[in-house]
């Protein structure tokens, strides 16, 4: 039998099991420690140090997410010590790139004054595209920290625009490393990583080239993980506002994996799509189609009435008359050339239940077996 193993934390005495982190341990606990690079599934790198916090007997400071829990550790995560630590580590992120996060928002000022504040802030004429919804502002706010103190450092690199899905901003990137992870680690893609070196460091795919040159396969799973603006959805991007939108739980219709999904709805509109957290079978992952390709839900090319050939033409009909003129042909079909002359493609665009109908019908009213579902293809 496993002996038991048991610490403290801010007081409070917790078990844990051989292999947890301070962080694992902390969170199973409900005990907050914020963290910006740590990501669930991939190997904890501390690289952010946002995460640290005072062990007893420890000289220096630990990252919680990237340190062994141990039998009697004394662990305090919000002294004195560990919030001057991490208010420097905010106000070092702050200053370098640009970072409009700490600048107070429009609530008694009017809007054109508050963009005027942003582009002196950080020589940007635009709001970062997640204000209201970023990690590192919310860590701002919370331990009252601005960028100012330290000379800002502008990044040598502009923004890449040029590829269909993602907007990457180099100004706003803090080098986390979640979206190496996420592409390496979790996707296992490999398409990005860290690159060349000192305030040059950047996120870069192979020969740091372009996205839509490089290995990416356009998942997102680097933008869903960024914890900035750095990454976001070109479709989305300064759209709507984060808390602007209302979630729904969805399965996604491209495959038989059956993903889940949370659509972002504003106005009855889906304008972002993103992978549900921890929900099987893809814990928040998904593909290409899954997460960029909804624009079919509102295009204007969905037919809403049936379609009927006449005249060399199609031309719009009603329904009675559509379901009379199929049940025709296949029955002559059927007479002439035998059931097994017809074949029934299924959509997984409509729900399990129509699916089990359209195969009951094919099998049972038809009498064939070829009957097929474009999520098998």
């Amino acid at each position: 039998m496993e002996s038991q193993h048991s610490m403290t934390i801010n007081g409070n005495p917790l078990s844990f099991s051989v292999g947890e982190t301070i962080l694992d341990v902390a969170r199973r606990n409900s005990i907050d420690i914020p963290t910006l690079c740590h990501l669930k599934g991939a190997s904890p790198t501390g690289v952010c140090r946002v995460c640290v916090v005072e062990v007893a007997g420890a000289r220096n400071l630990l990252p919680a997410c990237a340190t062994p829990a141990d039998d009697n550790m004394a662990i305090k995560t919000e002294s004195a010590r560990v919030v001057e630590a991490r208010r420097l580590i905010i106000q070092l992120m702050l200053s370098s790139g640009n970072h409009n996060c700490a600048i107070r928002g429009p609530d008694t000022t009017d809007w054109a004054q508050f963009q005027l504040a942003v582009q002196k802030d950080d020589d940007h004429a635009e709001l970062c595209p997640v204000w209201g919804d970023c990690r590192l502002q919310d860590l701002a706010y919370r331990y009252q920290v601005s960028g100012e103190g330290f000379e800002r450092i502008k990044s040598p690199y502009p923004m890449e625009t040029v590829n269909p899905f993602i907007v990457r901003d180099f100004a706003r990137c803090i080098q986390c490393g979640r979206c190496v992870q996420a592409c390496n680690e979790v996707q296992v893609n490999n398409a990005i990583d860290f690159g060349y070196q000192s305030s040059r460091t950047k996120i870069i795919t192979s020969g740091d080239r372009p996205l839509k040159d490089s290995d990416c396969v356009f998942c997102g799973e680097c933008v869903q993980v960024c914890p900035v603006g750095a990454l976001v959805e070109k479709n989305s991007r300064y759209s709507v506002r984060q808390w602007e939108t209302k979630k729904v739980r969805t399965t996604c219709s491209y495959c038989g994996v059956g993903c889940q999904l949370d659509l972002h709805v504003k106005d009855n509109q889906v304008v972002k799509v993103t992978g549900a957290e921890g929900a099987v079978p893809n814990y928040g992952s998904l593909c290409v189609k899954g997460r960029f390709g909804y624009d079919f839900i509102h295009s204007s090319d969905r037919l809403t009435r049936p379609l009927i050939r006449k005249n060399g033409e199609l031309v719009e009909g009603d329904w009675d008359e559509a379901l009379d003129l199929v049940s025709q042909r296949l029955g002559t079909i059927k007479d002439q050339n035998g059931p097994d002359s017809i074949g029934v493609l299924s959509s997984a665009r409509i729900t399990n239940e129509e699916n089990y109908l359209t195969q009951k019908f094919t099998r049972a009213v038809l009498k064939t077996n070829n009957v097929d579902h474009c999520a098998r293809l």
